[in-house]
């Protein structure tokens, strides 16, 4: 009875972790091949194009958006806590390390996962229920390397530069509240702000997004790749595409962020 019991548990354990075990697999064979397409012709250089416009330029409001308030809102509270120990003065370092290190990588990549992880699973998944890509297969053409290829090459070049843009923006309104909240001079905020800065958290600020946009592309097309049931399929590819992006951000940042600090300490 109990070795049954033991089978039938074991069996319906191993029936759960099938879908999740073909689907990570699926992943990292659509991941593959999208990587090896950069290398192999034809180029789509005009959708690559397209996409940078679409997903990073398009991206840069709400980008300047949270960039300024987040900044803002970490001079005000840093502000505060600082001045019980007299080092107001210090607020424009914690904004910068913040912003550099952690904030402004990650911030910036869970808007634009937000924002285009689910409009790439959307598109793509419009296409897929609407047979536009088996269309696109019949006529011999890869739609990995027409759609997927380019949206990652743009991803990955736009996101680090929304980065910087996103930390220099959140610089400006940490500058705004300690000017007019904490009548801290202007010329002592920006020099420790750019004091602060080593080449180490410059290189983390910009290797973060770099990985992230791999994640956020990637997870956007796998999505819209295995989009079924029509539009409620697309509806709901969306939202997983959204959810998985965020959390993936998430946990890339604690392995990088360990890998830094492991560094800096040996």
């Amino acid at each position: 009875m109990y070795a049954s019991i033991d089978f039938v548990s074991t069996s319906t354990v191993l029936d759960f972790l099938k879908g999740p075990i073909q689907a990570i697999q699926d992943f990292f064979e659509l991941a593959g091949r999208a990587m090896r397409n950069v290398i192999r012709r034809p180029h789509y250089y005009d959708d690559i194009r397209l996409q940078m416009d679409a997903l990073g330029v398009g991206s840069i409001p709400i980008v300047l958006l949270t960039g300024f308030f987040s900044g803002a809102v970490m001079a005000l509270q840093m502000g505060r806590a600082l001045g019980q120990y007299g080092q107001t003065g210090r607020v424009g370092n914690v904004v910068s390390i913040i912003l550099v290190r952690e904030l402004g990588p990650v911030l910036t990549s869970v808007m634009v996962a937000g924002r285009n992880a689910s409009g790439i699973a959307s598109e793509l998944g419009s296409m897929k229920v609407t047979e536009q890509i088996d269309a696109m297969r019949a006529l011999g053409t890869d739609p990995v390397q027409k759609l997927v290829t380019p949206r990652m090459i743009a991803t990955a070049v736009m996101l680090p530069c929304l980065t910087v843009i996103d930390d220099f923006v959140g610089m400006v309104g940490g500058w705004v509240i300690a000017r007019l909240v904490y009548a801290l001079p202007s010329l002592q905020y920006w020099s420790t702000t750019w004091r602060a800065l080593g080449w180490s958290d410059l290189g983390q600020g910009l290797l973060k997004p770099f990985i992230f946009s791999f994640a956020i592309s990637l997870i956007g097309c796998f999505y819209g790749l295995r989009t079924s049931g029509g539009t409620q399929g697309v509806g709901r590819a969306t939202t997983q595409a959204v959810v998985a992006a965020s959390v993936t951000i998430f946990v890339l940042d604690l392995f990088i962020s360990k890998i830094f600090v492991s560094a800096g300490s040996s």
